[in-house]
């Protein structure tokens, strides 16, 4: 995975009006970079370009941060983001928080799974595929870090399964994740229960238990 390049400006606005006023009237991005045993950085970025680096890449992305004062370079590293707060009806990104990393070093990252192939159980025999797990823990380095990583569910009859430890990794990762954890599933297909047939002659059960009782089934109450 190449490092995606995002201009990031140091920010000198702390405190709960003057970040709003990043968001609202700057319509960036409010951001803290920490990590690597460095003090952490208060910084701003763009959020139009921001937005337009997620909906291009999925999974996990490693950033290449300039950071800048103004027109100035400052310096540069790389970094993933550790977590974005977003407001819960809109969804809109509220604050992000990088973490600096090595490209030297192996980090642990969740990678989205991904089926290819129609499960023969889904074909043939009417089932339905269950995505149990859709991302994996792995470790790897930095570069190698794929956006995806693709199972092939094609040979899934009804009743059959894969788990963690039936997936091929690529090249240079590991996962520390449950090997007996479940990924897909493909499930029987659902029964139509029919009404029971009511026999030609047979009471309704209504009236059957009003009789049993020894009352009368077609009582009506008194009026009043």
């Amino acid at each position: 995975m190449e490092e995606v390049k995002l201009d990031v400006q140091i920010r000198s606005q702390i405190g709960r009006q003057k970040v709003k006023t990043v968001r609202e009237d700057e319509d960036m991005i409010p951001a803290i970079v920490y990590g690597l045993d460095k003090d952490p950085t208060p910084v701003k970025f763009d959020r139009r370009t921001y937005e337009k680096i997620r909906r291009q890449h999925h999974g996990e992305i490693v950033f290449h941060l300039n950071v800048l004062e103004g027109e100035k370079k400052l310096r540069d590293y790389s970094a993933v983001v550790k977590e974005e707060q977003a407001e819960v009806v809109s969804g809109r990104i509220m604050h992000v928080d990088f973490k600096r990393i090595s490209l030297k070093d192996k980090i642990e990252v969740r990678v989205p799974l991904t089926a290819t192939g129609d499960p023969v159980g889904v074909k043939k025999d009417g089932g339905s595929l269950d995505h149990v797990l859709w991302e994996l823990d792995v470790v790897c380095l930095p570069t190698n870090i794929p956006e995806e990583i693709k199972v092939d569910v094609s040979a899934l009859g009804v009743g059959d399964s894969i788990h963690v430890k039936d997936i091929v990794l690529p090249e240079g990762l590991i996962t520390k994740h449950d090997p007996e954890a479940t990924v897909f599933l493909v499930v029987p297909p659902m029964k139509d229960e029919e009404p029971a047939e009511i026999e030609e002659g047979a009471e309704p059960e209504v009236i059957k238990k009003a009789r049993e009782a020894g009352g009368p089934a077609d009582e009506k109450p008194a009026e009043s």
